[in-house]
């Protein structure tokens, strides 16, 4: 069996906090479609390096699951905080597929199976600085009034495509906690890990305004790719979107 359980959600709560020092990065993120299907830990967890365990939340059932979720927007405005946005470097499209871990009941946060972006020099920084899987793509996005459409080919590493349509609607609420959304999206901690050490980076943004998403069709290998059979994806939502700030990596201690 896996060594994963369901934390206590008020761990979750403690990162929404404005954290210490000073950001190394701002961005913004747009037009954020959440897709999550559910998954056995004890298929999931082999794939996380040592030190993560897997965040659970219950399914429709009650039963305690990994959840996986598939994360498709674009970004602007993506520079360091000393230096002003350059056209043509700081809008792309970002898909990236991740699961929900935490460290021995503390700190939870987001793992990065892949992450897909239409900038091959943001890939390479992001690989040296961050320690993150990220991919060179082909991307686009189109939003037309409230239906969306996303699309990538991954040019570099393992093959993998994704192609979906959506439908926003409704009024923007804001997930509460303790609610599996929450659970979703109001998460401010990531990870990563390179020649066994493991980091941590903290992100941080006003809480997400949600808005219910239909998704019309959904074409996707990314999580295959990463040794994740795809399944039908059984939550959705959509974010208009929020402007970000990112802090340094630090390394785990111990």
């Amino acid at each position: 069996m896996a060594n994963t359980f369901q934390i206590d959600p008020a761990e979750q709560e403690l990162l929404r906090s404005l954290p210490g020092g000073k950001p190394v990065m701002y961005q913004e993120w747009h037009d954020l479609l959440f897709l999550h299907f559910t998954a056995n830990p004890d298929e999931i967890q082999p794939l996380l390096p040592a030190g993560l365990s897997l965040d659970l939340h219950p399914d429709a059932s009650g039963k305690p699951m990994a959840w996986i979720g598939v994360v498709l927007f674009w970004m602007s405005g993506v520079r360091p905080t000393w230096s002003p946005s350059v056209p043509g470097v700081s809008k792309f499209p970002e898909f990236n597929v991740r699961t929900y871990v935490h460290r021995e009941g503390k700190e939870p946060g987001v793992w990065f199976f892949s992450l897909d972006a239409a900038n091959w020099l943001a890939c390479k920084i992001a690989r040296l600085t961050y320690a993150l899987p990220y991919w060179y793509a082909r991307m686009s996005t189109e939003r037309t009034l409230d239906r969306l459409e996303y699309q990538s080919i991954r040019l570099e590493g393992s093959s993998a495509i994704c192609k979906a349509t959506a439908t926003a609607a409704g009024k923007p609420y804001f997930a509460q906690p303790g609610t599996l959304e929450y659970f979703l999206v109001e998460r401010y901690l990531l990870y990563s890990a390179r020649g066994g050490e493991l980091f941590t980076g903290r992100v941080w943004h006003t809480p997400y305004p949600l808005r219910t998403a239909t998704v019309e069709s959904c074409e996707q290998t990314l999580t295959d790719a990463s040794g994740i059979p795809g399944k039908p994806f059984i939550h959705t939502a959509f974010s208009d979107g929020v402007e970000v700030k990112v802090y340094k990596i630090e390394k785990v201690a111990g």
